[in-house]
């Protein structure tokens, strides 16, 4: 099937659905596998991945002329490119989730009532799991095998940017877990790129339990809309630091630096700079130099300018709500910790969010009072991840309350189901 592709809308309608059926056929398999048998699963996929490297190689190349051809920037173009380096990686990164604790079938609460029932709360798969992405390939590793590690079945709608390199991994994936007794149907990459195909998903609560976008916001916001079933997401990460007034003013250039430039594209990244002013004077100077050497890009509020002259330009209003995901940062100096937790309160993206001080009394209110995800105190917002907060990979943050929050792993993929035993019990004896 090429890659534009002209259907109705009723085929497109009718191939989703006839793949959601098939999904929940599998997810029941899925759910009674054991965790050898899951492990055994994703070995094979792995393997299979290194012996079709040349077919998914020489499908990549097909993205990659097409991209050029379209006039895609070179960041975006490197974003698609799969080289045998990137694909081991992503082989390896499969290994890795075999070697991952199991979380299905953890009990989480266990009691025995006065009248003898017992009742156990039990880590169960969530079941269907649509998962719509842009851009990266490797994604379609991410989430198939995250999802069937936690014993979903899922269904995979990526960017057409990189179609054929989607659908070649994912036909590698299902191909090898095959191989070892792995469901059919456990795995499927919708085939097509029409639009359309992303309003069906969103209206098949019959077949999804859960969708989660990955992806720009216009993403987002269209799949909220549409979503006839819980979705997990992660709008933008407008991620701050406050240096309080006792601050260690070197470490805290030392975090503003690497959480704005150590890897400024993504998520975790810093884009707002907040100080206190009985520090401002002190240690803008200090960080502006750290940043300047870095070509980071300052806008400032007055009295940031005031300080810094024509290092800074002048911020607008809009800049405090900005995810610049580049070598731009945000800098304002703020009179209180409590005008700081306002401000982040107001204009963050509930992401993460972090402050340097040595007052332990001034980092417990920070921590207990900023709505977000993830809170920091003296550590970069670049550890706002699943692999570095041990979980051993994730499949995005959360910036939602319900059901999952921060980086969501293998945990955050499952649900839970109350078993009660009973030897006969009644609510209210016969007669």
């Amino acid at each position: 099937m090429s890659a534009a592709v002209a259907l109705s809308p009723e085929e497109i309608h009718d191939a989703v659905f006839a793949m959601g059926k098939k999904a929940r056929m599998a997810a029941h398999a899925l759910a009674v596998l054991s965790t050898d048998q899951k492990n055994a699963i994703l070995r094979a996929m792995a393997a299979e991945l290194r012996v079709q490297s040349a077919e998914i190689l020489t499908e990549n190349a097909k993205d990659l002329a097409a991209g050029e051809a379209s006039g895609l920037t070179k960041a975006m173009l490197d974003r698609l490119l799969l080289d045998e380096t990137r694909l081991e990686a992503v082989a390896s990164g499969v290994e890795q989730v075999s070697k991952l604790d199991d979380p299905v079938g953890d009990i989480l609460d266990e009691r025995t009532r006065p009248n003898g029932i017992r009742i156990q709360q039990i880590r169960v798969p969530i079941g269907v799991i649509g998962i719509i992405y842009e851009s990266r390939p490797n994604v379609t590793s991410d989430a198939a095998v995250l999802c069937l590690k936690s014993g979903n079945a899922t269904i995979l709608r990526g960017g057409s940017e990189a179609i054929y390199s989607n659908r070649a991994i994912a036909a590698a994936l299902q191909a090898g877990g095959e191989k070892a007794e792995l469901p059919q149907n456990s795995i499927q990459l919708i085939p097509f790129t029409n639009r359309e195909s992303v309003n069906e998903m969103a209206s098949m609560d019959r077949y999804l339990d859960l969708i989660i976008p990955r992806g720009g916001k216009g993403l987002i916001e269209t799949v909220v809309s549409l979503a006839r079933m819980p979705v997990i997401k992660h709008y933008d990460g407008i991620c701050h630091v406050f240096v309080d007034r006792a601050a260690d003013l070197k470490m805290a250039v030392e975090i503003a630096v690497d959480s704005k430039t150590q890897k400024p594209s993504v998520c975790n990244a810093l884009e707002t700079l907040l100080v206190h002013e009985s520090v401002a004077k002190e240690f803008l100077p200090l960080v502006a130099e750290g940043l300047a050497a870095r070509k980071v890009e300052m806008r400032g509020c007055e009295k940031t300018c005031a300080i810094l002259g024509d290092q800074a330009s002048g911020a607008r209003e809009e800049d405090w709500g900005a995810e610049y995901l580049d070598y731009i940062l945000a800098i304002k100096v703020v009179a209180s910790l409590e005008e700081a937790v306002l401000h982040i309160n107001e204009h963050g993206s509930q992401h993460t969010d972090c402050i340097v001080t040595t007052e332990e009394g001034a980092a417990e209110r920070f921590l207990c009072e900023v709505d977000s995800a993830c809170v920091h105190h003296n550590v970069s917002t670049r550890f706002s991840d699943g692999e570095e907060f041990g979980f051993g990979a994730e499949i995005g943050i959360s910036t939602d309350k319900l059901h999952a929050r921060g980086p969501m792993a293998l945990r955050e993929l499952t649900s839970y189901q109350y078993r009660v035993r009973g030897e006969g019990q009644l609510k209210a004896p016969p007669g």
